[in-house]
């Protein structure tokens, strides 16, 4: 049996790249399968964590809600948040897409990021995925391929 491959997320370049997945990502809110695909990319930045962004199919119909809002990133420009919904279950703002992200995140266009602290759990081909302390970093998932410390937790934004 192969190990996988472990990550130290120092190792991440800054600016971020890009990276196609092809992992099983799973999003469960309300108890219910909201998002499923082994489609997706991840965003590698130095110091953080992975943030898997999933295409829109992934999603059931009905688990997206555009919400009110947006914020800046100095890589990908200007996000825009939804909520995620199951059934009578809604995380409010608990994802984003960049609609016209900047030169370089093409590939992640409408693609949904999720945070995974404001979801019952999200999966990586099982994994359920840690969420990154601190609120500013709150899309990026934490599992056993990768290593930190992480920049996010309280004392570490000055890093």
């Amino acid at each position: 049996m192969t190990q996988p491959t472990v990550e130290s997320v120092w190792d991440y370049p800054r600016p971020p790249r890009v990276e196609p997945s092809g992992e099983l990502v799973e999003v469960v809110l309300g108890g219910v399968t909201i998002a499923s695909s082994t489609t997706s990319w991840r965003v590698l930045e130095t110091s953080h964590p992975p943030t898997y962004y999933l295409p829109r199919s992934a999603f059931v119909p009905g688990a997206l809600r555009d919400a009110v809002g947006s914020s800046w990133c100095e890589w990908k420009g200007q996000a825009s948040y939804v909520d995620l919904v199951a059934g009578d279950v809604v995380a409010a703002r608990a994802a984003w897409f960049y609609p016209t992200p900047s030169a370089g995140f093409e590939e992640i266009a409408g693609a949904i990021a999720v945070m995974p602290g404001l979801v019952d759990r999200c999966t990586v081909d099982g994994e359920v995925v840690e969420p990154q302390e601190g609120g500013f970093y709150g899309g990026c998932w934490i599992t056993s391929r990768v290593v930190g410390p992480f920049k996010g937790a309280p004392g570490t934004l000055g890093w």
